[in-house]
């Protein structure tokens, strides 16, 4: 009897020890502990992603250059793509010099998200290029800084159209593609405002919620091919010039001051996280610090308690944003 009492107490206190080392971990963790585990133990995007020929849009600045960055250095096959042609060369010039890549294997397409007639076209050069697509980055998007009582409609249908019905358009013709050859990836880079709900982006996470959406349902649709992957990237703020970018209340203006941007996650952790989700077909990850992380799990687990907090975060984020100051700079903790 009694040793049956010690193995018991040895068994509770074994999974209690288990339960303070997540959370120990979850305390200190910049993604979502399905892909932590995954950077640990999973496979490696050195391994999984040489050699594959991987087409990113949205490449000329932000998450989607570092992502480019780092792919050329594991030896992938790039297409990258954006408005600018001039900033494209800019970034294949960097790819050439820190990589082993040649010129051919570096394919620059000037790209317009909005402009869908030329979708079609452009996943043609693409296959002409190379032969095939692996994996799509769908990046490409702009954020929002603008309380909903002060921007017109008009911004509204601009964000749909660039962040939703772009992505999904280009995404139609690659998977395609795809199909043909029954097996690839398509990873989209939505955002922890797809999950959640945050004041000054009332259009930015709604077309994010529509990518969740659509994703998660086309990813039903894709069963009979086991080897396409859907994988959808949640990143919370990250340093970028997606604040330089933003919609704001309507159309002509520009935001005036982005803020300091130091307290947020490094651009080159976030396209690290990234590539590790995309190596182990991770189908949902948030790649962010506290709290936006632990917001992201209370919307999951336990919403009453996640609306509560984002109203008192809301509240804060509206007064820096009037302030001049980085609209997330007050409960962000401060990097070195």
């Amino acid at each position: 009897m009694a040793w049956g009492c010690a193995l018991c107490l040895a068994l509770a206190g074994g999974a209690l020890l288990a339960l303070l080392v997540q959370l120990l971990r979850w305390l200190r963790a910049d993604g979502d502990l399905t892909l932590l585990w995954a950077e640990r133990w999973g496979k490696k995007p050195e391994h999984e992603l040489r050699g594959k020929v991987v087409w990113v849009t949205g490449a000329s600045s932000g998450i989607g250059e570092e992502l480019t960055y780092q792919l050329a250095k594991l030896g992938a096959l790039l297409a990258i793509s954006a408005r600018r042609e001039d900033e494209l060369q800019r970034v294949k010039k960097k790819c050439l010099q820190i990589s082993s890549l040649s010129e051919s294997d570096i394919l620059v397409l000037r790209l317009d998200l909005t402009d869908r007639s030329s979708h079609e076209a452009a996943t043609n050069s693409v296959l002409k290029h190379f032969g095939k697509i692996d994996v799509l980055v769908n990046n490409g998007g702009r954020s929002q800084r603008s309380l909903f009582v002060d921007t017109n409609l008009d911004v509204y249908n601009a964000i749909i159209e660039l962040n939703y019905l772009g992505t999904i358009s280009l995404t139609k013709y690659v998977l395609n593609h795809m199909i043909q050859r029954k097996k690839g990836k398509i990873v989209t880079v939505s955002s922890v405002m797809g999950i959640m709900g945050a004041p000054l982006a009332t259009g930015y996470c709604a077309s994010k919620h529509a990518l969740q959406g659509f994703f998660n349902s086309l990813r039903t649709e894709l069963t009979d091919y086991p080897e396409i992957s859907i994988i959808q990237i949640c990143p919370g703020p990250v340093q970028s010039q997606i604040i330089q970018n933003v919609f704001t209340e309507n159309l002509a203006k520009s935001i005036e001051n982005s803020g300091d941007q130091s307290h947020k996650m490094p651009t080159d952790r976030c396209a690290r996280l990234t590539l590790v989700s995309v190596a182990n077909d991770v189908k949902e990850a948030w790649i962010s610090d506290h709290p936006y992380l632990a917001v992201c799990y209370l919307w999951q687990y336990a919403p009453t308690w996640a609306w509560w907090l984002m109203n008192r975060m809301g509240k804060r984020r509206i007064q820096n944003f009037k302030s001049g100051i980085d609209a997330d700079a007050s409960y962000s903790r401060k990097r070195k």
